[in-house]
């Protein structure tokens, strides 16, 4: 009988440890970060944050890696994400994809060969392609900046659109504005073009729309850093007509505007490039404890008016 008793001790613990072995495998994952160069003030914010997360992870957990990415296109990109899994032997990928289309079938390919990807931020057009999505609330923000628009204009007013990168964020946030003004019969969308959340695109994209119509309302730049190129076009126009700018995102420099009074830029909708972070840290949490991420992490997007500015204000922010 204690013979007996001893062989199933033993196979026990045989069995304990096998069954424990999947989690101890993942304690000193290698995790690669893919992103976007700072093409853009945003995107500068997601370079700062995911390098200086890089540095917080590898402290909290010895032996854990981090390698940080960054690409000026995306086609730069496809070739950093099989470069990180060939060369440098990543077995996790968090990615925000330069774009969505041309970032499918690489991310795809990866993880295919046992990578475990978590999206951020801009979707890929096949969620078979990933293991877990974590991103600010696209359709919400759209909606938000779709409903203070109507209420600040009153339900009626001519406005133009500039849209981001083409990718299925920008998609959802344009939709989904689009959803508000459609219930508001007063209001009529111009036009809407592709600014890329650059400040120069957006003043080009400006400049015609002010050439073209010659009465402006409101302008929903869906993004700071493109507000900044479409006032700049109204400046130099020297028009009087354009009753509000609204961008997006929550830099430092238009919630500082808002908390100042100023008189076209009464509001902004949060999208925080910390979400690359928040991202990271979910990711290394999960690896090193060798879990599942939730399949979708989504933040949601929030009104800033001048009575929360200084709440989401960060001066030391770079974005």
């Amino acid at each position: 009988m204690k013979s007996m008793i001893r062989m199933l001790t033993a196979t026990a613990a045989v069995l304990a440890a096998l069954g424990t072995a999947p989690a101890s495998a993942q304690n000193k994952p290698h995790i690669g970060v893919a992103i976007p160069a700072a093409t853009h003030g945003w995107a500068g914010g997601v370079v700062y944050w995911a390098n200086r997360t890089k540095d917080e992870l590898e402290k909290q957990y010895p032996g854990l890696k981090v390698t940080v990415k960054t690409a000026g296109s995306a086609a730069e990109q496809a070739n950093q994400v099989q470069d990180l899994q060939t060369a440098s032997k990543i077995d996790t990928l968090v990615i925000l994809p330069f774009e969505s289309a041309p970032l499918t079938q690489p991310v795809a390919q990866v993880k295919a060969k046992g990578v475990y990807v978590v999206v951020v931020d801009r979707g890929l057009t096949d969620a078979k392609a990933q293991d877990a999505y974590v991103a600010g609330d696209n359709p919400g923000f759209g909606k938000v900046a779709g409903e203070y628009m109507a209420k600040a204009l009153g339900g009626k007013g001519d406005i133009v659109i500039l849209r981001g990168i083409p990718t299925v964020i920008d998609n959802q946030r344009v939709d989904a504005f689009n959803a508000v003004i459609k219930a508001n019969p007063g209001m009529k969308v111009l036009d809407a073009k592709h600014g890329n959340w650059n400040r120069d695109d957006a003043f080009k994209v400006m400049q015609d729309y002010l050439t073209r119509f010659k009465n402006i309302d409101a302008v929903w730049a869906s993004d700071d850093d493109m507000a900044v190129g479409v006032q700049k076009a109204i400046e130099q126009a020297k028009r009087t007509d354009v009753k509000l700018v609204l961008g997006g995102a929550g830099s430092k420099d238009y919630i500082k505007k808002v908390m100042d009074g100023d008189k076209i830029v009464t509001a902004d909708v949060t999208y925080s490039p910390k979400m690359i972070a928040d991202a990271m840290n979910q990711t290394a949490a999960a690896r090193v404890k060798g879990e599942k991420m939730p399949a979708t992490t989504i933040i949601p997007s929030v009104l800033i008016t001048k009575d929360n500015a200084a709440k989401f204000y960060e001066p030391k922010s770079p974005f």
